[in-house]
């Protein structure tokens, strides 16, 4: 216990960082806050994912395993916070429990904007190109965020506008219950090096090197 008269220290260090920043993107796709208002429990099927969040937030937790689905069920990775205070944080910030389709705005400091969004990316965006039959030598690239809550895939794109200058398009799944905001390849070039803007920024390495391994293909042609 905590001297009389202090507050209780929580186990993850409340100050911003680009590490503390990417944090709060993992969390914002793949993390969950319990109803009793403690824990934080993080997912990923991506052991590299795990270890990235614990070394952003400086912290030493147990890795768990469960599996999703009931056909072929996949195994994913998870860790949980107990952490009242860190808690509290988050949902100051704009996170909630049972957030997926109810989350908007996510306070994140706008110097550390970007370090979030490449948390965001790691935790539930993409990248994919081809070349297309239509056009000869047209090679396409497209970068994506996912979200199901219409409401945060609309502040994601009017903050990257406003920060990076470009403008994305969003389109909505078949099934209506996701929506995703995507950049094409003259975007994409813009984004890239505003989230990566340096080769020591933590992120997810199968991710980078898959968006430098296009962009090397456009400009080889």
């Amino acid at each position: 216990m905590g001297k009389r008269g202090t507050k209780p220290q929580g186990k993850v260090k409340l100050e911003w960082s680009p590490e503390f920043a990417y944090a709060i993107g993992l969390l914002t796709t793949g993390g969950n806050l319990s109803p009793d208002g403690r824990y934080i429990v993080f997912t990923s099927k991506d052991k590299e994912l795990i270890d990235n969040f614990q070394k952003s937030l400086q912290i030493d937790l147990h890795v768990g395993r469960k599996a999703s689905g009931s056909h072929k069920p996949k195994k994913y990775y998870v860790v949980q916070i107990g952490d009242v205070r860190f808690y509290g944080f988050l949902l100051g910030i704009g996170l909630t429990p049972r957030k997926t389709k109810t989350i908007g705005v996510v306070a994140v400091p706008r110097r550390y904007f970007f370090d979030f969004l490449r948390g965001h990316f790691d935790g539930d965006g993409s990248s994919y190109s081809y070349w297309d039959p239509r056009w000869r030598s047209s090679f396409m690239f497209y970068t994506s965020f996912l979200s199901a809550s219409k409401k945060h895939i609309d502040w994601l794109r009017s903050v990257i506008a406003d920060r990076a200058g470009v403008s994305g398009h969003i389109t909505k799944s078949v099934k209506g219950s996701v929506y995703q905001l995507k950049y094409a390849k003259k975007e994409s070039l813009k984004l890239f090096p505003m989230m990566y803007y340096n080769t020591r920024v933590i992120c997810l390495s199968r991710k980078r090197l898959k968006m430098e391994k296009a962009f090397a293909v456009k400009d080889k042609h």
